[in-house]
């Protein structure tokens, strides 16, 4: 019984590669049908902006997926493999030898009938022996060529060529963002805008008291024929300059002022106009400290810069200014600060 015994190890032997080679190929279609499918999945929310049921739906749905794949092409064979679960008998690898090797045919199937019929009959148990000791020399485990599994490659690029196509073709990446809020299912998010607003003005700097305009362009796939700017707790129409671009005067400004910019329900982001303070002369006295031989009693001449005054008189300069940190009086030989 020896030879029988070969025979049963050469089975076992063949039955471990063939699982191995299940195994390998369903690495290969668990990578190509999962990462296909993730990819969809990830489409599907890029187009549709889901609201949070309907993503928790997917997300789920694309969990029970990738399990069934991940048991279907994995975790049986592995379970096989390693004998935790049942597989393929002896019959059923002497039918898949038998396909190979035509040689064997029936004789394989027949040889494994008999063994269990024999029993104790010397005759038949000596027949086993006779048939093990010719289907010894047949290699089975060459009925398993791994490198069949070349085939199912193509599958696997698939999903490659579409990711390289989606995420790399056009201007933004397109799988990032929808990934994103496929796994935060439970969040709200809102689509992207059809357009953006965009400041010409180089900078948002003004002067006091005087006018400012403000220039303002749309850029994307839809152009508003209206815009609002909002400030101070009220709402004024842009004026439209041509398709997509605004202007907006903000008259004599005197402090800061924060915007926003609105159209179409599309609402941009705060700025802040900064008004930079203008310096300036409110009013101005003259103190006259007249000698004493003009016998004249000192005086204040206000806002005016025109005296005609004795020699000799002493005069001090009183200064009123707003937004100022110093005050240089020019003469026509001296600069007094």
């Amino acid at each position: 019984m020896n030879k029988f015994n070969n025979i049963e190890r050469k089975l076992e032997a063949f039955i471990k590669k063939y699982y191995t080679n299940e195994l390998l190929k369903g690495a290969i279609l668990f990578f190509a049908f999962g990462a296909l499918y993730f990819l969809i999945t990830l489409l599907v929310e890029y187009f549709f902006w889901l609201r949070p049921a309907a993503r928790t739906v997917l997300f789920w749905v694309f969990v029970v997926v990738e399990l069934g794949l991940l048991v279907k092409f994995i975790a049986i064979p592995l379970a096989r493999l390693f004998k935790l679960s049942k597989g393929i008998s002896f019959n059923d690898a002497a039918h898949m030898i038998g396909e190979h090797f035509p040689e064997v045919s029936d004789k394989l199937t027949n040889t494994l009938q008999l063994h269990r019929e024999a029993g104790d009959s010397e005759l038949m148990l000596a027949s086993v022996a006779q048939k093990s000791a010719s289907l010894e020399p047949i290699p089975f485990k060459l009925a398993i060529d791994f490198k069949k599994n070349a085939k199912y490659l193509k599958y696997a690029l698939i999903p490659i060529v579409l990711f390289l196509i989606a995420n790399y073709g056009g201007n933004e990446a397109v799988f990032s963002s929808s990934y994103k809020r496929v796994v935060n299912f439970s969040e709200a998010y809102e689509p992207p805008a059809p357009f953006d607003f965009y400041v010409v003005n180089e900078k948002l700097t003004g002067i006091e008291n005087k006018d400012y305009r403000l220039q303002i362009r749309t850029t994307g796939d839809v152009i508003p024929e209206e815009a609002s700017v909002y400030f101070n707790n009220e709402s004024y129409f842009l004026q439209q300059t041509k398709p997509g671009e605004f202007s907006f005067v903000f008259e004599q400004p005197v402090s800061d002022i924060e915007f926003y910019l609105q159209a179409n329900k599309v609402t941009s982001k705060k700025y802040t106009l900064e008004v930079l303070k203008v310096p300036s002369l409110v009013n101005f006295s003259m103190q006259l400290d007249y000698p004493s031989y003009t016998g004249k009693t000192d005086e204040v001449v206000k806002s005016t810069g025109n005296a005609i005054i004795p020699e000799g008189t002493k005069v001090t300069w009183f200064m009123d200014t707003k937004q100022t940190d110093e005050v240089h009086m020019i003469l026509e030989d001296t600069v007094y600060a």
